[in-house]
């Protein structure tokens, strides 16, 4: 039976509410290196001015030096910006009975690989009896991280493993250098051995250590080998030399703004995979733990307040057996290593604290890291049980880690939405129905198990290149195509209604040589030659002023 016009109206304005509830409930998730969703405008502004700063190199004259290793943040932590990096820096000392100890008359384990001065060149010594290197790592969204209450932390410790399951991590407790004496000691969570609970004292410390800039809460120099006197003929720079600005914040005040902000890396999809399930199960997740939820504190920021996170992480130092570097640090013993979060792991190469899981496949330095977690140790357990699992159930449980870091609607997983991750998402359009563990789970943003024109909406607001009305109905040209409003028979991202002669770049009715030149001028670049809209001229544009080749019709 016909219903009523007003029936199909009111079903249809039923549909678009739901539609309008779905949209308000599900966001985007920000890309690995972008900033926190729901930020203030001060908030982003502080955002932007650190992250200006942290890629600043700071000149000799405003302190840097006279020993470091970089000239600023952002040649370590480049992977995204704020996050790991492909850097290592060395530690040395002796070993003394069994334990590490600092190279006699040295003040730190960490060696400074440049210098301001020749005269002030640290080394390290011929007879130092342990030398390592760590990787650069990051803990991203540090303000997130910072934000956990030291009792969700506490409540995974386990430091006698009383239930007898091989793994025993333990809260390493450390005192922020902002903090005053005789407060409270908070639980670390930055750094290889946990030894830093604040953004701000990492900024601190990372500030004089890694770049010789003193500051308020680290205001004395690093002296080259311990040597005092070497340090006073190249020190020129009063301490401490990092001083307020017109606004009266200091370097680190603006470099942690910028770590804080920070978001956490996507993971998508987000929850569902088999390959989860699997990393459950052969022991992973007694250390990587995926969830905690922040503190919420009135004085926390919205974005950072009451929030949960997945991290992947425990934040606990647990006794790695060989894969320890052997070097103490605080209450952290040679044998121990904090957890590394795994959100964002698949952008990260090499792996591991020294950097011995690297290059090749994803496949290839996720499963050396593994590996590396045997035969010794509080990971060798869940080494062994996925070294026992069947390939398939390997491969499910690296598609899993493969999510972490993941942007969504990124199909080729080069961290950038444009017109070849469009055609992935027709095809997943078409496919209809999809499940966590199929590759179009990448497009189900609201995992309702079907990619459709809420999906589409979506990736619109990703795609990484200009948003083209050309038939002018109020709605993005790729979402027409998607939906199939419009038709575009020759995959070129724009309505066949719209492209009677796209490939017509200078506008005399004909495709020819001149297009031609103007593709290669502008190849590798945005502009007018960027004919599919996707950012950049390159070999698709080519393709649509070949396929076009001759007089407009």
């Amino acid at each position: 039976m016909k219903q009523p016009i007003f029936y199909s109206l009111a079903m249809a304005m039923s549909a678009f509410a739901l539609c309008e509830t779905v949209l308000a409930q599900v966001e985007l998730q920000p890309r690995m290196g972008a900033k926190l969703n729901g930020l203030t405008a001060s908030q982003i502004d502080r955002f932007e001015i650190g992250k200006l700063l942290y890629s600043r190199p700071i000149p000799i004259e405003e302190g840097l030096g006279p020993i470091m290793n970089k000239s600023n943040c952002a040649s370590c932590h480049t992977n995204p910006l704020g996050g790991w990096g492909a850097i290592s820096v060395t530690r040395f000392g002796i070993e003394n009975k069994g334990a590490f100890e600092l190279y006699p008359g040295e003040t730190q384990s960490l060696a400074q690989s440049l210098a301001n001065s020749s005269f002030c060149t640290e080394t390290v010594p011929a007879d130092a009896t342990i030398v390592r290197t760590r990787l650069t790592n990051s803990s991203m969204a540090f303000g997130l991280v910072e934000a956990i209450p030291d009792g969700q932390i506490a409540a995974n410790a386990d430091e006698f493993d009383m239930n007898s399951d091989g793994v025993s991590g333990r809260v390493h407790y450390v005192r922020p250098l902002e903090a005053a004496p005789d407060s409270p000691l908070r639980a670390g969570r930055f750094g290889w051995k946990a030894q830093v609970a604040t953004v701000l004292t990492f900024s601190a410390d990372a500030s004089r250590n890694e770049m010789g800039l003193t500051n308020r809460l680290v205001p004395s120099e690093n002296p080259p080998n311990g040597d005092f006197v070497r340090l006073a003929e190249c020190d020129t720079v009063a301490d401490p030399e990092d001083m307020a600005d017109t606004e009266g914040f200091h370097f680190i005040d603006r470099v942690t703004d910028f770590q804080r902000f920070l978001a956490p890396p996507p993971q998508t999809p987000k929850s569902g995979m088999d390959g989860e399930a699997l990393f459950n199960q052969v022991g992973c997740a007694q250390c990587h733990v995926a969830n905690f939820t922040t503190s919420t504190d009135a004085s926390l920021e919205d974005s950072i307040r009451g929030k949960t996170i997945r991290p992947y992480c425990d934040f606990l130092l647990h006794d790695m057996g060989l894969l320890a570097d052997g070097i103490s640090d605080g209450n952290a013993t040679e044998a121990e290593m904090r957890t590394p979060t795994l959100w964002g792991v698949r952008r990260r190469d090499p792996l591991l604290h020294n950097g011995a899981a690297a290059g090749g496949s994803f496949t290839a330095r996720v499963t050396s890291a593994i590996a590396a977690h045997g035969p010794f140790g509080e990971g060798a357990s869940s080494a062994a049980a996925f070294a026992n699992l069947s390939a398939v159930e390997q491969t499910k449980l690296i598609k899993f880690l493969d999510s972490l870091g993941r942007a969504e609607f990124d199909f080729d997983g080069d961290n950038i939405v444009d017109i070849l991750d469009f055609f992935a998402l027709r095809t997943c359009i078409a496919q209809g129905t999809t499940n966590p563990n199929d590759d179009c789970a990448i497009a189900d943003i609201d995992q309702n198990g079907l990619v459709n024109s809420i999906d589409v909406d979506f990736f619109v607001q990703a795609f990484n290149g200009e948003i083209l009305d050309c038939n002018k109905n109020g709605f993005a040209d790729l979402r027409d195509i998607a939906l199939g409003v419009s038709q575009d028979a020759n995959n070129d991202g724009i309505p066949d209604e719209c492209s009677s002669c796209q490939a017509d770049i200078n506008g005399d009715n004909f495709v020819d040589g001149v297009d031609l030149a103007i593709i290669l001028a502008g190849w590798g670049l945005p502009g007018t030659s960027d004919l599919d809209n996707s950012g950049v001229t390159d070999g698709i544009d080519l393709a649509i002023v070949l396929a076009g080749w001759g007089a407009c019709q």
